[in-house]
């Protein structure tokens, strides 16, 4: 019987459910408003508690009138005898009440309950006040280095790509207010300066779109038309590196020249992850704004690098996209990056993996506390891996950088800074 009456309490709860969302929760004793399914009916709760106090009491009632009184929710105290008969043909059972021990037990489990509930969340991981500090700091470090209007790009040598179709050049007939010469006094001191807020860095836009498979020529004569462009990208993305970097909780307590050796073997890293931000799935490409700063492989091939760096790129930029990471875990994934100890060249490296112990434990508290499941289902894992990941593309870019640089007339078209940074690479 008790199987019975558990199964059709779960059968009322449905029926509750599909009440809920399509009928007003009226009693259907008094009228009154309702509060949900009591004894297998919908009631108000003073109709609940009078049919359960006369069933416990066996009550027997007689109608002064004649015995078919309208029940409302003002006159639902003048005739019990009717109310109860309203009770039972609306379908309350008795049976459904339990006894005094069954409530008794009901309360206990629900105290239990919740306890079990408390002592969960008191378990469970808090961000606490000084980790949400770290997070906001980066977060205005990036947004103050990041300007996703794109609107600086115009001020680099204006992009010439070549059509291998047709075998003609497309030029813009838009000049250039900012050249490298024009460039040169600013890029020598980045190191020093911080850029303005309202300034961005997409460095991934180095790399374009994995559609072509085109590459230069082998015996490097290539005019690489898309170099001084891409030359005056990766410079601007430097600074913007640079000025992220100064603004991580921790970075300037550390030398000069060891957050210049961070810096030197990180930044390119570092603006492949900032790119992630304008990858575009749906074609491969980095979009800043309108097409004319649309990036595919193609455009890149120009500019000297080949499929040999650009196919695990894109790769990367697709794996990290499908992360779906949240803002705050991506600028932390960057500082993170940057604040490698292993890095050639430092000498502090007790000091600077501290900094980035802090930076990852506030990283792993915030994918517990802020990502919702699947999502971060070994989240933190797969994060670090694209660490990995960049170590290996970094790699890459240094020996195809070398061979790019090798020529001289690849390497006036390059930047002071872009030589500082990636010419005299720490080995």
């Amino acid at each position: 019987m008790k199987m019975e009456y558990t199964a059709a309490g779960a059968s009322m709860c449905n029926t509750d459910m599909e009440f809920d969302r399509n009928v007003p929760r009226i009693c259907g004793v008094c009228g009154d408003k309702a509060t949900g399914f009591h004894f297998n009916a919908m009631t108000c709760e003073g109709c609940k508690g009078f049919f359960r106090r006369s069933m416990k009491r066996k009550a027997v009632f007689s109608c002064p009138f004649n015995g078919d009184c309208r029940i409302t929710k003002d006159n639902r105290r003048h005739c019990q005898s009717c109310r109860l008969k309203q009770c039972v043909d609306i379908g309350m059972m008795k049976e459904f009440i339990l006894t005094d021990e069954e409530v008794q037990r009901k309360r206990e489990m629900i105290m239990k309950r919740k306890e079990e509930e408390a002592v969960k969340e008191s378990q469970r991981p808090k961000i606490s006040e000084e980790q949400q500090k770290v997070i906001d700091i980066l977060l205005e470090a990036h947004r103050k280095t990041f300007d996703d209007t794109y609107s600086d790009f115009n001020q680099f040598r204006p992009p010439v790509r070549v059509n291998e179709n047709e075998n003609v050049y497309r030029r813009f007939t838009r000049s250039s207010s900012v050249h490298t010469q024009s460039c040169s006094s600013e890029e020598s001191d980045a190191f020093n300066s911080s850029p303005e807020p309202s300034e961005f860095t997409l460095a991934g836009s180095l790399f374009g779109d994995f559609r072509s498979q085109s590459s230069p020529s082998e015996n490097g004569s290539t005019d690489l038309t898309m170099l001084p462009h891409l030359a005056d990208l990766v410079s601007y993305s430097i600074q913007k590196v640079i000025g992220f970097a100064k603004m991580i909780p921790g970075f300037r307590d550390l030398t000069a020249e060891d957050q210049i050796a961070l810096l030197k073997s990180s930044v390119i890293e570092v603006i492949m992850l900032r790119s992630n931000q304008s990858f575009n799935l749906e074609d491969m490409s980095w979009t800043c704004g309108s097409d004319d700063y649309k990036y595919k492989v193609d455009d890149v091939t120009q500019a000297g690098h080949n499929m040999e760096l650009l196919e695990p790129l894109v790769k990367f930029q697709v794996g990290m996209k499908k992360l779906c990471l949240h803002e705050e875990e991506h600028v932390l994934l960057m500082a993170i990056c940057i604040l490698s100890p292993d890095r050639p060249g430092v000498q502090d490296k007790p000091l600077v993996e501290a900094i980035q112990d802090r930076l990852s434990v506030v990283l792993q508290t915030y994918i517990m506390c802020k990502h919702p499941p699947p999502g971060n289902r070994l989240l933190y894992a797969k994060m670090i891996q694209k660490l990995a990941d960049l170590r290996s593309l970094n790699e890459e870019h240094s020996k195809q950088y070398r061979s790019l640089s090798f020529l001289p007339e690849h390497s006036m078209k390059l930047t002071p800074l872009v030589l500082e940074i990636f010419g005299n690479e720490i080995s």
